[in-house]
């Protein structure tokens, strides 16, 4: 899932830049990835998105591209964070809030790549009698804190003119809050896919908000750690080339790439296809203007601003993540047309 406990992702980045003492002391590890080694092991979960990697696993097509890659699936995305930013992976997939909290606590992270952003698959679902994000006032709303979805939650509070504080915020993990949502717990729930279909099932709830209202606001990157990207620059290359030459496949065979995206997730079919729309999978070009600095939605580092002042404004984050040389397109120019 797209989330993550605080205290359990900050001890990691400490143990990461060396804060907690020498490995294997203070919950730190000495597990690292095989940077020196020819394998880059990438890490995914459970987001549309990211599915896309395992189609270019089962296709062959790291190998087509001159790079060894193991593929490392994560149960828990908070796990895949972890395991970034303590080096026990070369690569993730995640959100830019997400990155943007690993680096604000030292990490060095480099992003080369954007997935997709997320055009409706988080959203806020309400139960029956609340039609609109207004009727939230006083009510009791479930969601993990520092998550994507509860930046979503406060920008759809903002846009009613309401605040944090005029609601009760029932802090949760994703799958936990989507349990109680169902159980008839709490009035509202912030969720993704596709923890959002399980939030469905209940008896007149529907959305009040989604992602698509608030476009370029989750985009979900590919993020390395910056050695990796200093030293081993063919690789990296590699593995972005394999991106887009696995979403020319996906193009060419849809009903087999869905099923083998659906298989992933474990989700039916026909669920998998719902999320469709809700997702957007950037092209090279969108990469490239995404890349591109300026001062409206699609731009990284505009989001970068605007998901930073939420971190430190909550106070999720001390200290407002260092933007310098986050941003790496060289690679995604690199691939051929």
């Amino acid at each position: 899932m797209r989330s993550r406990p605080l205290t359990r992702l900050l001890t990691a980045i400490l143990c990461a830049v060396g804060m907690l003492g020498v490995a294997g002391l203070s919950g730190c590890s000495e597990t690292g990835a095989s940077s020196a080694s020819g394998k880059i092991t990438i890490g995914f979960s459970a987001w549309p998105g990211w599915n896309v990697w395992q189609v270019a696993q089962e296709q062959g097509l790291f190998a087509r591209n001159g790079v060894e890659v193991e593929l490392k699936w994560f149960d828990v995305y908070t796990d895949s964070l972890n395991a970034l930013a303590t080096g026990a992976i070369d690569a993730n997939s995640q959100t830019l809030n997400d990155t943007l909290m690993s680096v604000s606590g030292g990490a060095k992270q480099t992003i080369v790549l954007v997935n997709d952003n997320s055009t409706g698959n988080d959203k806020i679902i309400a139960r029956e009698g609340i039609t609109g994000v207004a009727d939230l006032k006083g009510k009791k709303v479930a969601v993990e804190q520092g998550t994507v979805d509860h930046y979503l939650l406060l920008l759809a509070l903002a846009e009613a003119k309401l605040t944090e504080k005029d609601i009760e915020l029932v802090p949760m993990a994703t799958d936990a809050a989507v349990a109680a949502f169902a159980g008839g717990k709490v009035d509202a729930v912030g969720a993704f896919a596709p923890f959002t279909t399980t939030a469905l099932e209940r008896p007149g709830s529907r959305a009040i908000a989604t992602s698509a209202e608030f476009p370029g606001a989750i985009p979900d990157h590919l993020v390395f750690k910056a050695d990796v990207v200093r030293d081993r620059p063919q690789v990296v290359q590699g593995v972005v080339n394999t991106w887009f030459q696995t979403l020319a496949w996906i193009k060419e065979n849809r009903d087999g790439a869905v099923g083998i995206m659906a298989k992933r997730n474990g989700v039916t079919v026909e669920d998998y296809k719902t999320y469709d729309s809700g997702t957007t999978i950037f092209t090279r070009q969108q990469n490239i203007d995404a890349f591109t600095p300026g001062t409206t939605p699609q731009h990284l580092n505009h989001q970068a601003r605007l998901a930073a002042d939420f971190l430190t404004s909550t106070g999720l984050a001390k200290n407002a993540p260092n933007l310098d040389g986050l941003f790496n397109d060289t690679f995604v120019k690199a691939v051929p047309e």
